[in-house]
This record gives structure tokens, C-alpha cells and sequence, in this order.
């Protein structure tokens, strides 16, 4: 076998069981996505969306205070990760490139995109939980917000990153001062891969439970005051799921695949807004 034979043999080899592998993981992906769709589209209904979370046995119920617990602490952690992570990530790519504290900030992000979700939880309960002295919905909001700021930080760094120099220095050229050229330069033309950061980082946080069950525990009820225990969809999925009861299973497939359509919405978006910028 000549070197040319040889190498066109590697090449179909590595795509061979690439394809394979490919392969592989999109039959569980399918098969995930059919067993929620099958299972969870029969429990979507108009009490789903009005009712609260049933007591054992009941033959009627939904999810509305759950849905409504998950909405807030979402928002309330994207309000408050979003800012923190883009600021972060403009100083570290237009002022900390070089320096030791932008080193450090860039390793201590990369800790927490790696580090386990419940880790965060039980940092929030010590810091907040155990001194307040009872489970809150504030508490889980800042639980998931420790978890949107790396997110939004490493997205906001690369995509300033990918920004030419060359607009840069000709904003300079101009006359700009530096917060002119970030503001109105580099960021607005990294503006749509930011939001796309956002928007996976909320993609992200719609099912995290961990953090949620050490901060925000659950509330059977309906609760607005966000000083006391609040129900959320993934917890209520997880205590639903393990029950013996066959109408709190419906509901927590329900719930699945309300996290699910809502996941596969925002990442559908996400990227179609990323493409469309770069097609521009």
C-alpha cells in the first residue's frame, strides 16, 4: 500500500467511526427527547398552567406555582449574573490580558464553569440560608446567578476576542476615548454572541435542581414573597418523579417537557441569532 492509499485508508477509517459515534449519541438523544415528548405532552393542559401542585391521591392539579417560583428565580438570576458577567468579561478582554489579576479572574472562572451545581447550592445556604434562618426563593435566585456569571464571562471575553484590532485603532484613530470605543465599537459588534452567552446560560439554569434544593427547598402553595420558600419546576420534577403516585408522575413529565421545549427553544434561538449576525 502506497503513502496516498494509506492515508485516504485513515482518513475514511477516523470518518467512519466518527459517523459512528455521531451516531451513537444522537439514537439517545432521539430517543430522550420521543420518551418526554410521549410521555409528557398528555399532561399538558389548562390546569397544568392554573392549578397548583396537588396533595397526594387528588385527581385534579398543575404546576402554576412551580412555573411561577422557576420564572422569578430565573429572572432575578439573569438581572443579576448578566451585568456582573459582562463587565468582567470586558476587563478581561480589553484591560486584563496581560495582567495577574485578569489571570486569576480567568482560572477562578474556569473553576466555577467546571465545578458541580450543588456546590453552589450549599455555598448559598451557608452564606444566606443559615443565616436568615429559613429557605427562600432570593436564596435560590442567587444560587443559579453563581452559575449565569461564568457563563456570561467566559462568552463575553471570546467574543470581544474575535473582534478585528483593526476597529479598534481606527476608532482611536478618530479621537475615542477607550469607553467610547468599547461601548459603541467592540461590544456592539459582539453584541449578538453576548446575548447568545445569556441566553444559553438561561437555557442552563432552567433545570438546575441541586443548587435550588439547598436555597429555595419547595413550597406547595402559591408564594410570591420571595423571603420564604418557593416551589420551582426541577425540584418539583425530582420529588414527583421518586413518588409512588401515578398522577404526580404525569405532572413531572409534564414538567419535563415544559424544561425541555423551553431548553430547545432557547438554544434554537441562540444559535439562529449567532448565525444571522455572522451572516451580516
Amino acid at each position: 500500500m502506497d503513502l496516498h492509499s494509506y492515508r485516504r485508508f485513515k482518513n475514511r477509517l477516523a470518518l467512519t467511526v466518527s459517523m459512528l459515534a455521531m451516531g451513537f449519541g444522537l439514537v439517545w438523544l432521539v430517543w430522550i427527547l420521543a420518551t418526554t415528548i410521549e410521555l409528557g405532552i398528555a399532561g399538558i393542559n389548562l390546569h397544568l398552567f392554573t392549578q397548583m401542585t396537588p396533595p397526594p391521591g387528588s385527581s385534579e392539579g398543575g404546576l402554576a406555582n412551580a412555573i411561577y417560583g422557576s420564572v422569578m428565580m430565573v429572572s432575578i438570576a439573569v438581572a443579576i449574573g448578566t451585568p456582573v458577567g459582562m463587565f468582567a468579561g470586558i476587563y478581561l478582554a480589553e484591560f486584563g490580558k496581560h495582567t495577574w489579576l485578569g489571570s486569576t479572574t480567568r482560572f477562578v472562572n474556569d473553576l466555577l464553569l467546571s465545578a458541580p451545581s450543588i456546590i453552589v447550592g450549599l455555598f448559598i445556604y451557608e452564606l444566606v440560608v443559615a443565616r436568615m434562618g429559613n429557605f427562600s426563593g432570593i436564596a435560590g435566585a442567587l444560587s443559579l446567578s453563581l452559575i449565569v456569571i461564568p457563563v456570561v464571562i467566559r462568552t463575553t471575553e471570546n467574543m470581544l476576542q474575535l473582534v478585528p484590532n483593526a476597529m479598534r485603532e481606527a476608532a482611536f484613530a478618530l479621537g475615542a476615548p477607550k469607553w467610547v470605543v468599547i461601548g459603541r465599537v467592540t461590544l456592539k459588534a459582539s453584541l449578538a454572541g453576548v446575548m447568545t452567552g445569556v441566553m444559553l446560560a438561561i437555557a442552563r439554569i432552567s433545570g438546575e435542581t441541586a443548587p435550588l434544593l439547598f436555597t429555595a427547598l419547595s413550597n406547595q402553595f402559591w408564594s410570591a414573597d420571595l423571603d420564604k420558600p418557593m416551589a420551582s419546576l426541577p425540584v418539583t420534577i425530582f420529588k414527583f418523579a421518586m413518588s409512588p403516585y401515578t398522577d404526580w408522575q404525569q405532572l413531572a413529565w409534564a414538567g419535563v417537557f415544559l424544561i425541555t421545549i423551553g431548553v430547545l427553544f432557547l438554544n434554537i434561538a441562540a444559535r439562529f441569532l449567532f448565525r444571522a449576525k455572522h451572516k451580516q
